[in-house]
């Protein structure tokens, strides 16, 4: 194989076959939109890529980052993915073959991350990864957060808009990330005052290369500093307790949102008997402060006895319900059982993948509603397999993820539509495909003198990419036959003047205190599911859990991330489930209630036929071609209604 092979391994005539063809896109078409959206890169004459071009730029970039296909397999991965039978990680999709990935290497790649936060820098690694775009979780446990130091006292923090600053802030993620570093070494360590300067800071709005997305402009990064500082200097010549912690977490997370809502998410996971972080957001107490919206909380919890009544206060409707997460059994290598052990920690913002302090995820999709045969499951995740090897042999920014990545080899292979397949027997054949994939990764690493990877299957939430395929989002049912879906987007984005044009409501999100954020939008969208689709309000929340139980047995080795839908009335019902069998089959779980959860801008909310058809109608079809944020949208219908983002 030549130089030039390895690294373009798709030929022109193979892929021009391809020009004129149109996978079955999901939703009525509205995969099309989404794609096009999200995933769609301009070219050099200022178009956007198609489908065929896209898949092409991501087969041929995996080659050249070591994936190792024959032309066979390129080409017959190429026609799986074209044909939406399976697909790369979202991130993927846009980095793949450009020259982001010869800058960032793994970074790139990977969208998410965990750290245990036990130095002040750690709070440097949450921004950090949230500004390259990806999502963090992290612990605040009390055996973590109690290595922190000490609060010096005495230390002030000023702006100072001057060229003689102290410290004058660049206009890049290293520049911010260097200034928090600087306002924390002198809160932490040194406990000398200094004044900032964000004169070279581009004003908001200004486009974001690389990564993409708008620029928050430096006010935000001001205010974020201010609110940062105020949080620790409560505590001076004191150690952090750890709803400081998780407010400086989520400060740090509002910060990258406020500039654009698509880049980011975080997990907290805590103690199970921590009062302060339980109550954290139960704002039905009053004197919640806004940022706290930004986190998911989860707790530790390797046994159901381990889960204190508190906890259950905020499944009533009056605060946020916490998910759990099984340490215990997500540090047991392979699926649920086995003795062997990892060095887990934590876990990514949905909660599919265990990781260890620093580690990040590796995923890829399978799309199981689409996939016709047993076999084809199995060349599919083959296949996939080879570009996730791949991107974990390559270098990336922090020294420590090197040193976890490198040893851990750990992918997450998801399967989604999961309950469009129940009906077919295509569970069945989801143990064999592990079983596969596992004697896979034993001769490909040999092969390829790499590590085995320490896990290699998941179930992910799956969002968006589940859209293109029109599959129900991993395990979770479809939310209702007729539902809208509420979608956050940044004020700035130009996809919110479309949305307005085409009739779409739109209205700025609402605080826990009641005033507004004018950086962040509300857009609705009237949903309807597929006929064959599962229908959560079908599902009691027990049947829920029982597959994930299932699917955690027979398929993922990291775990399976699902939200429960339930009713107020099924909560003893859920308790007594999870008495049983939560320590041995359950390594993450959340709950959200279907319906009187006291959020006034939930994600979803039912309606009727008659209300979805009334809105459906009051919705224009595109008829122009559309920009946002540099991307088009070509004359299509947005007919499910889902929003497109990353």
């Amino acid at each position: 194989m030549t130089k030039r092979d390895t690294e373009t391994i798709l030929t022109t005539e193979f892929v021009e076959k391809y020009k004129n063809k149109q996978p079955n896109w999901g939703f009525n078409g509205l995969g099309y939109i989404v794609y096009k959206r999200t995933y769609s890169r301009p070219k050099e004459d200022g178009t956007l890529e198609e489908w065929f071009e896209t898949v092409a730029r991501c087969i041929n970039g995996a080659q050249k980052i070591g994936a190792g296909y024959t032309k066979r397999e390129a080409e017959k991965l190429f026609d799986l993915v074209f044909n939406l039978k399976c697909n790369f990680a979202g991130r993927g999709l846009w980095q793949l073959g450009t020259s982001t990935v010869d800058r960032f290497g793994g970074n790139s790649l990977l969208n998410c991350w965990f750290t245990a936060i036990k130095k002040p820098e750690d709070f440097c690694f949450i921004f950090e990864n949230l500004m390259l775009g990806g999502g963090v979780g992290y612990s605040i446990r009390r055996e973590d957060i109690h290595e922190l130091p000490r609060v010096k006292r005495n230390v002030e923090v000023s702006v100072k808009n001057t060229n003689d600053a102290d410290f004058i802030v660049s206009d890049s993620r290293e520049g911010w990330v260097r200034l928090l570093s600087k306002v924390l070494d002198a809160l932490f360590i040194t406990g000398k005052s200094f004044n900032y300067s964000t004169v070279l800071v581009r004003s908001a709005g200004k486009p974001i290369g690389g990564f993409g997305g708008t620029a928050s402009g430096p006010e935000i990064l001001v205010d974020g500093i201010e609110k940062i500082v105020g949080v620790v200097k409560e505590r001076e010549g004191k150690k952090l307790r750890s709803i400081d912690v998780l407010d400086i977490a989520n400060i740090i997370g509002s910060v990258v949102v406020a500039g654009n809502v698509r880049r980011s998410a975080e997990i907290a996971l805590g103690d199970p008997d921590d009062y302060l972080y339980i109550k954290a957001k139960r704002w039905d107490l009053g004197n919640i402060p806004n940022w706290r919206a930004m986190s998911n909380n989860t707790i530790y919890c390797d046994s159901y006895d381990h889960i204190a009544e508190g906890v259950w206060d905020g499944y009533a409707g009056n605060g946020e319900p916490y998910g759990f997460f099984n340490v215990a059994l997500s540090s047991k290598v392979g699926r649920t059982g086995e003795k062997a052990k990892e060095n887990c920690e934590g876990t990514n913002p949905c909660g599919e993948i265990s990781l260890a302090d620093k580690e990040c995820c590796n995923l890829s999709e399978l799309y199981l509603n689409n996939i016709e045969s047993k076999q084809e499951l199995i060349e599919c995740s083959k296949l996939l397999y080879k570009t996730q090897k791949a991107i974990c042999a390559l270098p990336f920014i922090h020294d420590d993820t090197n040193k976890i990545v490198h040893k851990n080899f750990r992918i997450g292979q998801g399967v989604t539509g999961i309950c469009q397949s129940l009906h077919d027997k295509k569970l069945e054949w989801l143990g064999d495909c592990y079983e596969a994939l596992k004697a896979y990764d034993k001769e490909w690493s040999k092969k390829q003198g790499w590590p085995e990877s320490i896990k290699l299957t998941t179930v992910k939430p799956s969002g968006t990419l589940s859209l293109l395929a029109g599959a129900t989002p991993g395990v979770h049912p479809a939310y209702s036959q007729y539902y809208i879906r509420r979608v956050r987007m940044s004020s700035q984005d130009a996809l919110v003047e479309t949305c307005k044009e085409m009739n779409y409501h739109v209205e700025y999100v609402k605080n826990f205190d009641g005033s507004l954020n004018r950086d962040t939008v509300i857009v609705e969208f009237p949903c309807k599911s597929g006929e064959d689709a599962k229908l959560a309000k079908d599902m009691k929340a027990v049947d829920q859990l029982d597959l994930v139980k299932r699917i955690q047995k027979e398929w993922s080795d990291n775990a399976v991330s699902c939200t429960v839908y339930y009713k107020k009335e099924e909560l003893e019902e859920i308790k007594e489930w999870l008495r049983k069998n939560y320590k041995n089959n359950i390594k993450s779980v959340s709950f959200l209630l279907h319906q009187n959860h006291g959020f006034d801008q939930a994600p979803y909310e039912e309606i009727d036929e008659e209300t979805y058809k009334r809105l459906s109608l009051a919705v224009k079809k595109v008829s122009s071609t559309k920009v946002s944020n540099g991307f088009v949208l070509e004359g299509l219908e947005c007919d499910g209604g889902a929003c497109p983002i990353r």
